[in-house]
């Protein structure tokens, strides 16, 4: 079982992330920040990854540090568990829409961290949530997993609709990322050899 257990305690945050790769989309989310729980309940339900994820933030003051710290912890969680990297497709993609938006992110586990991101939010906020943290989020996965991830939402109007559908691609993306691949089940996917 590809699982890990990351605990990441800083003067502004307590996160606790805990996941399993081979799950069934089980979770429990307590974020302290409403709309990231249900952001995360997208990436659990269309990754088929199990999620248990806490954090105690200083949400008195913003948001910001429990959504990026959140980011960086699963990110963390996320290169332990796929260890070597010996046997996964290593390469994801995918397209979601949700009525008016449509959302694609491909994502290589490539070892080499970085964030391309697209998304022109047409509010500033949904309901509480600053829309501009959802980038904080994937900045902190992308540079703790070691992965390579490019999100662009194409078409949208709702901003709830737009970040929904981005974190629900990247879940997709993920799911086909982190497979095992039968033909090459004992093989680092890289000329490299390494990842």
């Amino acid at each position: 079982m590809r699982t890990a257990d990351i605990t990441r305690n800083t003067n502004e945050t307590r996160v606790r992330a805990a996941i399993n790769l081979d799950g069934t989309g089980q979770r429990t989310l307590h974020s302290g920040v409403p709309f990231l729980d249900h952001m995360l309940d997208q990436i659990a339900r269309h990754g088929l990854i199990d999620l248990d994820i806490h954090c105690d933030g200083d949400t008195h003051i913003d948001d910001h540090h429990s959504v990026e710290d959140i980011g960086i912890t699963l990110g963390q969680a996320f290169a332990q568990a796929l260890g070597d990297k010996k046997g996964v497709r290593r390469y994801g993609h995918a397209y979601v829409p949700l009525d008016e938006s449509l959302s694609r992110v491909v994502i290589d586990f490539s070892g080499r961290p970085g964030l391309f991101y697209n998304v022109p939010f047409t509010q500033a906020r949904i309901g509480q949530f600053d829309v501009e943290l959802a980038r904080e989020f994937f900045q902190g996965f992308a540079n703790h997993a070691f992965a390579t991830i490019h999100i662009d939402n194409l078409k949208g109007e709702n901003s709830h609709h737009q970040c929904e559908t981005v974190f629900k691609a990247f879940g997709r993306a993920v799911r086909m990322a982190i497979e095992t691949d039968e033909r090459n089940a004992d093989v680092v996917p890289s000329t490299k050899g390494v990842l």
